[in-house]
């Protein structure tokens, strides 16, 4: 009998999970004055959960360095609290990964709108109607 498949994987689960852990924790308890507005926009654990991947993005590009610098040396702590919301045998490390996939898109978004934008639009050329009329009067008169 063959099983049913689940919509997600283990790990998928897990990764969802640190996820919004990792968010709730960054944002209440974390008290790094280096950290601003950060957005963990996705997660990637080994198939052993011995290692997280932590997809992140700022407001302020400026910060980036300064945001990276303050998240690995919080890994420690925010590891320690994933390890106690999560029932797993293992606590993955925390592994910080700039992602700038938000930005790539704006960029990419920009220049489809500047091709889009200098695009000429056909004009109508309305001087058909007028060489009708013109006829006319030249007929008239020869």
């Amino acid at each position: 009998m063959a099983k049913a498949k689940k919509g997600f994987s283990r790990a998928d689960r897990i990764s969802e999970q640190i996820q919004r852990e990792l968010a709730e924790l960054i944002r209440k308890g974390l008290k790094d004055p280096r950290v601003g507005w950060v957005t963990i926009t996705a997660v990637e654990v080994t198939r052993d959960y011995s290692h997280a991947k932590v997809f992140y993005t700022v407001m302020d590009d400026s910060k980036r360095e300064i945001t990276q610098e303050a998240l690995e040396s919080a890994a420690g702590y925010l590891r320690n609290g994933i390890g106690r919301v999560l029932q797993i045998f293992t606590t993955p490390q925390l592994h910080f990964v700039y992602d700038d996939s938000i930005a790539r898109g704006v960029y990419m978004s920009r220049l489809i709108d500047d091709v889009v934008g200098n695009t000429a639009k056909p004009e109508v050329d309305t001087t058909d109607a007028d060489d009708g009329a013109d006829q006319g009067e030249d007929a008239d008169k020869a």
